[in-house]
C-alpha cells in the first residue's frame, strides 16, 4: 500500500493518519505539497482524478480516495480498536454524528477556507461576502456540537471513534483559519482537551 498524504493543515489527510495512529498502522506514506500544487500533478491526476488527498493505493494498483472510505478500508483489515461501533446501535449513531460533522460544521468551515483565506486567494470564483457569511454558521455548528457533548465523554459512543476524528480535524482546521471556539463552549472545549491528549491526534 501507499498513502499519499499532504501535511498539517490539510485536515482530511490528518483524519487518516490519527485514525490509522489509533490502529497502530504503520503506513508507507507518499506527502504531496499542496502549495507546490503537487496534488494536481498528472502523475497523481491519474491515480485520483479529483487531484485531492489523501488516497489510498492498495498492492493490486486500486485506489481508495476519500477519508473515511480509506478508514472503513483500514478497519476492516485492523479491526480493533472498533472506531466504527461495536454493534449495529453504535455503527448506526456514529454514522450519524459522523454526517452531522460533515453537514452541520465542514461546509461553512470549508466556505470560510475558500472564500476568505489568504492561503486560496488564487483560487479562481471567490466570494468574499459569501465566506464572510458563513463565519456566524460555524460559530453556531459549533454551538450544536458544545449541546451534544454536554455530559459525554466522547461524541458518539462511550468509547472515541471515527466521529471524534472528523470533528477534531475540523475544529482545529476552523481555528487554523481563524475561528476559534468561544470561551463559554465548556464542553466541547473539555471534548477538545481530552482527544487533543490521545497520542493519535499529534498525527
Amino acid at each position: 500500500m501507499l498513502f499519499f498524504n499532504s501535511p498539517n493543515p490539510a485536515p482530511n489527510p490528518r483524519r487518516v493518519r490519527i485514525f490509522a495512529a489509533e490502529k497502530g498502522i504503520v503506513l508507507p506514506t507518499r506527502d504531496l505539497s499542496i502549495p507546490d500544487r503537487e496534488h494536481k500533478a498528472d502523475e497523481f491526476l491519474a491515480l485520483n482524478p479529483r487531484g485531492q488527498t489523501p488516497a489510498l493505493q492498495l498492492d493490486d494498483g486500486t485506489v481508495i480516495s476519500e477519508s473515511v472510505a480509506i478508514c472503513r478500508y483500514l478497519e476492516g483489515m485492523h479491526p480493533e480498536p472498533p472506531l466504527f461501533g461495536r454493534n449495529l446501535r453504535e455503527q448506526a449513531l456514529i454514522e450519524m454524528w459522523s454526517r452531522r460533522v460533515e453537514m452541520i460544521l465542514m461546509p461553512p468551515v470549508g466556505a470560510v477556507w475558500v472564500h476568505t483565506h489568504p492561503f486560496t486567494a488564487r483560487l479562481p470564483g471567490r466570494n468574499a461576502e459569501w465566506g464572510e457569511s458563513n463565519r456566524p454558521r460555524v460559530e453556531e455548528a459549533l454551538r450544536f456540537f458544545d449541546s451534544a457533548l454536554q455530559g459525554r465523554e466522547f461524541l458518539a459512543a462511550d468509547h472515541y471513534t471515527i466521529a471524534d476524528i472528523l470533528l477534531l480535524t475540523t475544529v482545529d482546521f476552523a481555528g487554523f483559519i481563524g475561528i476559534a471556539m468561544s470561551d463559554d463552549l465548556a464542553s466541547l472545549r473539555a471534548w477538545h482537551a481530552r482527544v487533543s491528549a490521545r497520542p493519535g491526534a499529534a498525527a
